[in-house]
């Protein structure tokens, strides 16, 4: 996103923005955010097709990744970006008791496997298949046409 539409989200001008983040320049990595070329400023103004007379920055505008939208909420100081700050550390939170609680029934699983004989290991390996994130390879979803060639 372009820092004009994030600074929209957060409540922010766009100018306070790009001052935020040249003031905290080392939290942001070129694969967080980066300064568009003029070659695609140009291209990107070409697209919307009703540009107002001073709407537009005579700078060239900041793009930020998903990384650096949520970085920037970490630099802003409105309402909006202090409380998208404190859902993403919620967030981050809520992920490591989920991943904290796999954890323990795996361990809690080869208790198990050790304590009863070689009959469950069938029941065993299905719970392990269920708990792993492996993707199954399935048919994609759609239409197929069948050619009857002859």
């Amino acid at each position: 996103m372009v820092d004009a539409d994030l600074a929209m989200i957060y409540n922010v001008e766009t100018k306070r923005l790009k001052e935020s983040v040249r003031r905290n320049i080392e939290r942001f990595p070129e694969d967080f955010m980066f300064e568009l070329t003029q070659k695609e400023y140009q291209f990107l103004r070409s697209q919307n097709s009703t540009l107002k007379r001073g709407e537009h920055s005579k700078y060239l505008p900041f793009a930020f990744t998903e990384h650096g939208a949520i970085m920037l909420a970490s630099i802003l100081r409105s309402p909006v970006a202090v409380k998208a700050s404190i859902q993403v550390v919620r967030a981050f939170v809520k992920l490591r008791d989920v991943l904290s609680s796999n954890k323990e029934l795996a361990s809690k699983l080869e208790d198990l496997e050790k304590k009863y004989d070689k009959q469950f290991s069938i029941v065993f390996d299905a719970i392990r298949q269920l708990m792993s994130p492996e993707k199954s390879e399935r048919e994609p979803v759609g239409f197929k046409i069948k050619t009857n060639k002859k």
